[in-house]
């Protein structure tokens, strides 16, 4: 793994926008506008990483679901915060049926540098993002740039092919709505969405548009409706469970959700067992189960232990996104270092350690990867339980957040 700088493209900006990537600039807090999609940089794997690295994704990948299993059959849906019973049990029969319920795609988010094992920060198994950049600009840049390379790189065809493999499983007679929030000021819901959209629709399906905020309640018939008020039989949503079932129509979604075999009125994708894997709480139910794995790091839900004196640790909220709540903290300190200032110093040494209000995820500090004062974190793609694709994001703290930029890769 190498990080090489090379002169951007002229028009890049056009070209990536034209290519989907209609949000290629980040805006910072002193109102700059800087590149989120970067291409003064690329980094270079051999095919043997790759390949080794692809195997770590579908084994911790297989060690998810032993994970779900594990939850559900031991009923610790409290461990994860799910204190409500019908979400629970929701969640839980969605996990039994799983088969009868399509299911797409997920991100690992991957400590690496190409000299030690990679090492799992997190699973966004629910609405992970950054997929429109990481399947097609990256790709067609390649073939620019060097012409008859390689990249980790099949998220299109595996796409496609997962909604025909898939086509069954859906609610016949209706299209699949794909659903944003119209909230998202910056894009990236709306093109991930339709991107995810133009899959299906290669795959051959009928589908249509809405807006998660155009959803309508029709309650003669006790439906969700578009605004024409026709049924909303299958929904793929950018939307997480944790919001979608604690709404104020989370009361709606649990009596009418179809959870496999048609048994009722709206299937929504990616399902609700999908709960299961989106929560931090893994990483801590991972490192119990497989005590010392190679690919896991330690984690504790009941506070940092060992690490507060050894490692130091980070703390996670077991619901959030982009490093928002994430914490760092130095062996022996109680003085975190957040998203805004991530080299902050620390307490002396001795302080004790501070615990959370929040439930939080306590995971072993290990410091993103240092390449030319660029901190890289690997977003590493499951398709179908398969690998499927890379995307790169640097940030220049220890924490990844909405200020991260995507950079392209190449197999050397």
């Amino acid at each position: 793994m190498e990080r090489h700088t090379i002169e951007p493209r002229p028009g890049w900006q056009q070209t990536v926008e034209e290519q989907g990537l209609i949000y290629p600039l980040t805006r910072y807090p002193d109102n700059s506008l800087r590149p989120y999609w970067d291409e003064s940089a690329y980094y270079a794997f051999t095919l043997p990483e790759v390949e080794a690295l692809e195997e770590v994704v579908e084994e911790l990948h297989g060690m998810c679901l032993a994970a779900a299993e594990h939850i559900v059959s031991a009923g610790r849906f409290a461990d994860l915060g799910i204190t409500d019973p019908r979400v629970a049990e929701a969640v839980a029969e969605a996990w039994r049926r799983r088969a009868e319920l399509p299911s797409v795609y997920g991100r690992f988010d991957l400590r690496y540098d190409g000299t030690g094992p990679a090492k799992l920060l997190e699973y966004n198994a629910d609405t992970p993002t950054s997929l429109v950049e990481a399947a097609s600009p990256q790709w067609f840049w390649m073939e620019e740039r060097f012409p008859g390379a390689d990249q980790w790189n099949s998220l299109h065809e595996r796409l496609v092919a997962a909604w025909k493999k898939q086509a069954a499983l859906l609610p016949p007679g209706n299209p699949l709505y794909f659903a944003h929030s119209s909230a998202d000021e910056l894009g990236e819901d709306l093109m991930t969405v339709a991107y995810l959209k133009e899959t299906a629709v290669q795959a051959g399906l009928d589908t249509d548009w809405i807006s998660m905020e155009e959803i309508g309640w029709d309650p003669l018939s006790g439906r969700f409706v578009d605004n024409q008020l026709r049924f909303i039989r299958g929904c793929f949503k950018l939307y997480p469970w944790e919001w979608l079932t604690t709404d104020r129509f989370a009361g709606h979604v649990l009596d009418t959700l179809d959870n496999g075999g048609g048994t009722g009125s709206t299937l929504w994708i990616e399902p609700a067992w999908k709960m299961l894997l989106s929560n931090k709480a893994l990483l801590a139910i991972l490192w119990e189960l497989y005590p010392g794995h190679p690919n896991l790091l330690p984690a504790y839900l009941d506070g940092p232990r060992e690490l507060a004196r050894t490692t130091g640790y980070v703390a996670k909220p077991l619901l959030g996104r982009e490093g928002a709540g994430v914490t760092i903290h130095d062996p022996e300190t109680s003085d975190p270092s957040g998203p805004s200032d991530p080299s902050a110093p620390s307490a002396p040494s001795g302080t004790a350690t501070a615990l959370r209000d929040e439930p939080c995820c306590y995971q072993e500090l290990a410091p993103l990867p240092d390449f030319d004062g660029n901190r890289v974190v690997l977003g590493a793609w499951v398709v179908e339980n398969e690998s499927a694709g890379l995307g790169i994001r640097e940030s220049s703290g220890l924490i990844t957040d909405e200020y991260a930029r995507f950079l392209p890769h190449v197999i050397r």
